[in-house]
């Protein structure tokens, strides 16, 4: 292991961790007043939400051995992290094989990204989408799409092992991936109420350029 392999990994990981925040102020500034809050709250849950599926199962499904050899899914050899640091999680060789950091270690960089992937995807169902549903929509979706689609470019999968794309930035797994679920729940939910009818105009402005300028240092 080497320690500043280890601490400039975890230095980027707090970096994630801040943009999820500060996406927060950069979607609710964009909304009516009395929706500030609740596009705030949409963000910040999917840090406890997605916290809990990534340690579960997530992790498991994106950087476990790859399930029947098919490069879609990984097996839940890491189910709750069982078998995390071990020496028998054998699908990691595919990923993270010969650097010098803690399987640990790697696991929180990486669960920072599955956190804010679907918080992007707030911004799409602004003032349409009840919170209870939010947090139900964001618990299975970071397990049964993203997860997957982790293991496919990043976890020894398909896309990375047979079609040899390389994602360092994250423009497969979290930013088409999340364009491409905000596409499908604005087609499902339909306009806003009041759409074209009513004054739908953002409630705090500043905030929003202060959002953009933490997404733009975080990034």
């Amino acid at each position: 292991m080497d320690t500043g392999d280890t601490a400039w990994l975890l230095t980027s990981s707090a970096l994630v961790l801040f943009m999820t925040p500060g996406l927060a102020l950069f979607y609710g500034g964009m909304v009516r007043s009395k929706n500030l809050l609740a596009m705030l709250m949409k963000n910040f849950v999917a840090m406890g939400v997605v916290t809990v599926t990534w340690i579960v199962v997530g992790y498991s499904l994106a950087f476990s051995s790859d399930w029947q050899g098919w490069g879609i899914v990984g097996d839940l050899d890491l189910f709750a992290l069982g078998e995390l640091g071990t020496g028998t999680e054998l699908g990691l060789g595919n990923a993270i094989h010969g650097l010098t950091i803690p399987d640990n270690a790697f696991m929180v960089f990486q669960m920072m990204f599955a956190i804010i992937t679907p918080a992007l995807i707030a911004g799409a169902v602004a003032e349409r989408m009840k919170f209870s549903a939010w947090v139900a929509f964001i618990a299975i979706w970071s397990i049964v799409v993203y997860a997957p689609m982790a293991h496919w470019v990043w976890g020894g999968g398909f896309i990375g092992a047979d079609i040899k794309a390389i994602d360092f930035a994250g423009g497969l797994v979290v930013h088409i991936n999340a364009g491409a679920a905000a596409l499908a729940l604005i087609l499902v939910l339909g306009r806003r109420l009041g759409w074209r009818r009513t004054a739908i105009r953002p409630g705090a402005l500043p905030l929003t350029v202060l959002g953009a300028g933490i997404l733009w240092f975080g990034w």
